[in-house]
């Protein structure tokens, strides 16, 4: 038993000694990431209390081990802060900080993705990450441009003609997911 972690803090020496900046650049952008979705999810006297420190931990997770469930645990968490401050803190409702939210996930998101194609010792060139940002940055503003425009639809939409759009959205998704689990089964 001692052998065996003798070997494994051996093994973590060697991957820190040999850890280079890219890598752990992308690494620190997840911690970034996922401690500021859980200052805008959840509220202010959960953040500032004795939860603190274990919610914290949840961010920075995924960024020590992105091949993992972590990033997937961790946005269930802040989702469930989102949750909590809105139902039971009572929370407004701002366009501010959906958006907030959905960018600082995303970017968690596909940057753990990054994280986990990228050794810690791999010598990445920079434009990598860039172009690997700049896709995200792109994705980040036709969402909150959509996101604004169906928010707007929403207020000249009222009644049915909502409802309708709301079903005709959500069979569209569910459809779409049917189809891709389809493809994947395919041999």
């Amino acid at each position: 038993m001692l052998a065996t972690l003798t070997r494994r803090i051996e093994r973590a020496r060697t991957a820190v000694r040999r850890a280079t900046l890219v890598p752990m650049l992308v690494r620190a952008g997840i911690a970034v990431c996922g401690l500021l979705a859980l200052t805008v999810a959840w509220p202010v006297p959960v953040m500032t209390g004795r939860f603190a420190l274990p919610l914290a931990a949840v961010a920075i997770y995924p960024a020590l081990a992105p091949r993992g469930r972590g990033a997937t645990v961790a946005a269930v968490v802040t989702v469930g802060g989102w949750i909590l401050d809105t139902a039971w803190y009572d929370s407004r409702i701002a366009l501010w900080r959906v958006l907030a939210l959905a960018t600082l996930l995303y970017l968690a998101h596909t940057l753990t993705a990054l994280a986990a194609a990228l050794p810690t010792d791999a010598e990445v060139d920079t434009d990598v990450v860039t172009g690997w940002l700049l896709r995200a940055g792109a994705v980040v503003l036709v969402s909150a441009v959509l996101t604004v425009l169906a928010l707007g639809l929403t207020a000249d939409l009222a009644g049915g003609a909502f409802l309708v759009a709301t079903l005709a959205g959500l069979t569209a998704a569910v459809g779409l997911t049917m189809l891709l689990a389809r493809l994947l089964r395919r041999p």
